[in-house]
């Protein structure tokens, strides 16, 4: 068995882009989220959670860093299908995953079961959403920005 733990955060964008958050668009509620790729928090702390646990690096060692970089312009969904598939090749599975967001919006609970479903259908095993403000303190509780953390328990192919 190997454990994996993974972080993200960016800041919201200035513009009318979508809010993608754990491989949903979250229509209507504000501007998206600023990054190379779509800035699914949820997705990338995924990501860098299951690349731990396999001692594969992180999301800019599978993806690249930058607006130039192979995962560019990427959505969620393809990221974690891919980091996935790194997984598998390196001879584990996930058993279950947890997530937390940070952040004042969206508000995950009117969509967490439909979350947690797309999240445990992508990566084949239980997934756990959860969310919590900073009651005001720092970028997230400014409303400048989101974050995620994950953990992941992944355990040895036979």
């Amino acid at each position: 068995m190997r454990i994996g733990s993974g972080f993200d955060a960016h800041r919201f964008a200035g513009d009318d882009r979508p809010l993608w958050l754990a491989c949903l668009e979250w229509p209507g509620e504000g501007p998206g989220i600023d990054g190379d790729s779509d800035g699914d928090v949820v997705a990338h702390a995924l990501i860098d959670a299951l690349l731990s646990a396999c001692r594969a690096g992180d999301i800019g060692s599978l993806f690249g860093v930058g607006a130039n970089a192979r995962g560019a312009g990427m959505h969620g969904a393809p990221m974690l299908r891919e980091t996935l598939a790194r997984v598998r090749d390196l001879g584990f599975a996930p058993v279950n995953a947890v997530v937390t967001v940070i952040g004042n919006r969206p508000k995950v609970n009117r969509r967490r079961a439909e979350a947690q479903d797309t999240l445990s259908a992508l990566l084949g095993c239980p997934v756990s959403l959860s969310a919590t403000t900073t009651d005001g303190m720092g970028f997230t509780g400014r409303g400048e920005g989101i974050a995620a953390q994950a953990t992941v328990l992944l355990h040895c192919l036979p």
